[in-house]
């Protein structure tokens, strides 16, 4: 058989680019952590993030139309506006960590402090890695790709088991 490989030509059929368009550049990361550790109003990414008024506003407004982030008015001041995180904005809470962990091991060079850490026993989160169908970690050896229609042709692993 083959090896098929990702065809490199076709952004548009191929999420990364899409991914990086919807997210900008580094400040929108930066927002995008920030609403993760419960920031909501626009002066307090202000203030937490040290970013200048015009790009906040900006990436604010790219991400609120990107659907990452909603915007609500308070409950308690109809005046003042919260962005809080969407469905989609919460999906990317992985890639957020990957990157994060990424940049402790490469670029930091040593884990970070505070550590983010399961609630249900207070022990680090284990490094974001790739997990096959069955939840086995797997490595880059591990990996190859394959057309759609090929695996959807096939039968599901019940009808498997029926056969066999």
């Amino acid at each position: 058989m083959e090896k098929l490989r990702e065809p490199l030509g076709e952004i548009a059929q191929c999420g990364l680019p899409l991914a990086l368009e919807a997210m900008g550049e580094r400040w929108s990361f930066m927002i995008l952590r920030a609403a993760f550790n419960g920031v909501r109003h626009f002066e307090d990414f202000l203030e937490a993030l040290g970013i200048a008024r015009n790009i906040l506003s900006n990436r604010l407004s790219r991400l609120v139309e990107a659907g990452i982030l909603k915007r609500e008015h308070c409950a308690d001041d109809r005046r003042r506006i919260e962005y809080r995180l969407t469905p989609k904005g919460l999906d990317l809470l992985p890639a957020m960590l990957a990157l994060r962990q990424w940049g402790e091991k490469w670029e930091l060079g040593t884990p970070a402090n505070p550590v983010l850490c399961d609630c249900r026993d207070g022990r680090p989160i284990a490094p974001i890695g790739i997990l096959s169908h069955d939840g086995r970690e797997l490595t880059p050896n591990d990996l190859t790709w394959r057309d759609r229609g090929e695996i959807e042709a096939e039968p599901k692993s019940a009808e498997l088991r029926e056969i066999g």
